[in-house]
């Protein structure tokens, strides 16, 4: 058991929710909504397939999270020392033979939802759809695992930046904007700064395990630096929209949110261990005010 988990066993139920971590969706919706954003601002919003875009994400952000509670539980990197929120394989709450098989069906899953997709936008679709199921289980699975090399971060913003929002963008428009991958940026930037709260915070234990995250490669400095680097990055771009490219002026919405990312970057560098929690949830939430603001300064 982890520091964090109570007396009272949680419910079958209740126990599948934790291993599909839901507070982690915002990841996952905020890239689509983006993009349909600018969809709808170029005038090519198309309801399917931004639904299908959003479903698809969905599903394979909880799969790469039961591929997580797999693969770390397997490995070693979660044992009683987790400073995180309660994983389900490594606290005896499912086995590991039943996540295995619900990440492969939720995968699956997404893999349906996809097929409608590349029915709409063609084989780039497909290269997209297969490269996110295939990095949602190499993040922590297979026999060079992204995650413990030091690459999570750039994956992240790879493919909850850059793919999650001009893909969706495309799946509408049917065709590739030099805006969408503008706009894809600060999304990407925000996305990795949440896995950089995660890495930082297990920084000791992740070590321990062999688990060599970049915050692991850089050490504590460096790491507080790039989260702040990276919470910079993401107000910078909008501003430089309006001011060099002709972006909406109501893009700088986005800045509305920028006392919490102050707040939320100041405490990141004075807290340690487990008190990196609630970090963790407000970096969660950043991204998400963010994007409702970039997405709001598009629509309007």
């Amino acid at each position: 058991m982890n520091r964090e988990q109570t007396n009272s066993t949680p419910s079958t139920l209740q126990a599948w929710v934790l291993a599909a971590r839901p507070k982690t969706l915002a990841a996952a919706a905020i890239p689509v909504l983006v993009g349909t954003a600018l969809a709808v601002h170029h005038g090519v919003f198309a309801a399917l397939p931004a639904l299908a875009a959003l479903l698809g994400a969905g599903l394979i952000q909880i799969g790469t999270n039961f591929a997580n509670d797999f693969f770390d539980a397997e490995s070693g990197a979660d044992n009683e020392d987790r400073l995180g929120p309660t994983r389900a394989v490594q606290a005896g709450l499912l086995s590991a033979a039943a996540v295995k098989r619900a990440t492969a069906l939720t995968f699956g899953a997404a893999f349906l939802v996809g097929l409608y997709l590349v029915y709409v936008g063609g084989w780039p679709i497909l290269v997209i759809g297969i490269a996110s199921i295939l990095s949602g289980v190499a993040y922590t699975g297979g026999p060079y695992p992204l995650g413990y090399n030091g690459l999570g971060d750039l994956f992240v913003f790879i493919f909850f930046g850059l793919v999650a929002v001009a893909g969706t963008y495309y799946v509408q428009a049917l065709e590739w904007a030099p805006e969408a991958f503008v706009a894809a940026i600060p999304i990407g930037l925000l996305s990795t700064a949440i896995l950089v709260v995660n890495n930082y915070r297990d920084i000791d234990t992740d070590r321990e395990a062999g688990k060599n995250t970049l915050a692991v490669r850089l050490g504590p400095g460096a790491t507080r630096w790039q989260y702040a680097l990276l919470l910079v990055g993401a107000y910078t771009i909008p501003l430089v929209q309006w001011a060099f490219f002709d972006g909406p002026v109501t893009l700088l919405l986005t800045w509305l949110s920028a006392p919490l990312a102050v707040v939320t970057a100041r405490s990141l560098w004075r807290t340690t261990g487990a008190a990196l929690n609630p970090i963790l949830a407000r970096t969660a939430g950043l991204l998400a005010i963010f994007g409702v603001l970039y997405s709001a300064g598009y629509l309007l």
